[in-house]
């Protein structure tokens, strides 16, 4: 097994994993308009990236079938196909919120507590997930396909966690965007 190539990337992925969340969360707070920039609210963007994680999930679910076919090639554009996703998404969520108030939930009861449950358990595994999805592609990349199957067997399941629950954030949402 050549782990030349996941040695050669480590870094970078730890990098990224933890220079994401931050500029996030970072860009999350700033408003443009604070800065004179004068931009219409990009309020129609969230169920664009609410079904692009939608996407995201079909694009996972076919990938593990495709793979299980035998269809590599199939497998490898899907997989490659989800990560592009999730990076429009994330450039999307961060330009909406950039020129947008956001939004509070305004359910009550059972439901208040549901909400902030999928919510916090999906913003927590978005987090995690980040070095999960690189360092399985690596692994894929160099052809270290033992070793990509079972970091893949984690990933799979909280990467589609994360794409499903975006959605249902968004649906349960929704109601009170203005």
């Amino acid at each position: 097994m050549d782990n030349t190539i996941e040695k050669k990337f480590r870094t970078p992925i730890i990098i990224v994993s933890i220079l994401i969340p931050i500029v996030v969360a970072i860009l999350f707070s700033v408003k443009l308009k604070d800065f004179g920039i004068n931009v219409e609210p990009l309020s129609f963007l969230p169920p664009i990236y609410a079904s692009i994680n939608g996407i995201t999930a079909i694009l996972l679910i076919l990938a593990v079938r495709a793979i299980k076919n035998g269809n590599r090639s199939l497998h490898e554009k899907l997989m490659t196909s989800a990560i592009a996703c999730s990076v429009i998404f994330l450039v999307m969520y961060v330009a909406y919120h950039m020129t947008s108030e956001s939004t509070k939930f305004g359910g009550e009861g059972v439901i208040r507590y549901v909400y902030f449950f999928i919510l916090l358990t999906h913003i927590a595994l978005s987090v995690i997930i980040i070095p999960l999805v690189l360092f399985t592609y690596v692994r894929a990349l160099s052809k270290q396909f033992d070793r990509h199957k079972k970091l893949a067997r984690i990933t799979f399941p909280l990467w589609l966690y994360v794409a499903v629950t975006g959605v249902v954030v968004y649906l349960m949402i929704s109601p009170y965007y203005v």
